[in-house]
């Protein structure tokens, strides 16, 4: 299997620090599963943050509680299942488990918002370097 970004994904990435876009890249390569970033999946302005959270989509206002994604150290992904993205339990996890891979490989330290106890955000990965 060979995937590749779509022209969109790769916009949603920009302002995303290098180290977690070259980590996208190589989980692309090694994932049995294709995936994408959605719509404010990469960098968020404080005002896009605030929104998500108004909405209940994050649990990060933005302001006293900042978000990994308003630094470009986390990105969001949906898994791309027969022609369609696929928010499937599955999916994401083995999305995921080639993240976690390709950031071992290049040995940088991640994680999964599925793996989280109080909160699980499947769909979420976050570089913990500064």
């Amino acid at each position: 299997m060979s995937f590749a970004f779509s022209e969109t994904s790769l916009r949603r990435m920009d302002g995303v620090d290098p180290r977690l876009k070259h980590i996208a890249q190589l989980a692309l390569t090694i994932s049995r599963v294709d995936f994408g970033i959605p719509e404010y999946g990469g960098l968020r302005t404080e005002e896009e943050q605030r929104e998500l959270f108004d909405s209940g989509a994050s649990k990060r206002d933005g302001k006293d509680k900042k978000s990994y994604h308003q630094s470009g150290k986390a990105l969001d992904f949906y898994a791309y299942v027969d022609g369609r993205a696929s928010w499937d339990e599955l999916h994401l996890a083995m999305v995921a488990a080639a993240f976690l891979q390709a950031a071992s490989i290049l040995g940088h330290s991640l994680q999964w918002g599925g793996l989280w106890e109080d909160f699980q955000d499947m769909p979420h990965v976050q570089l913990l370097e500064k």
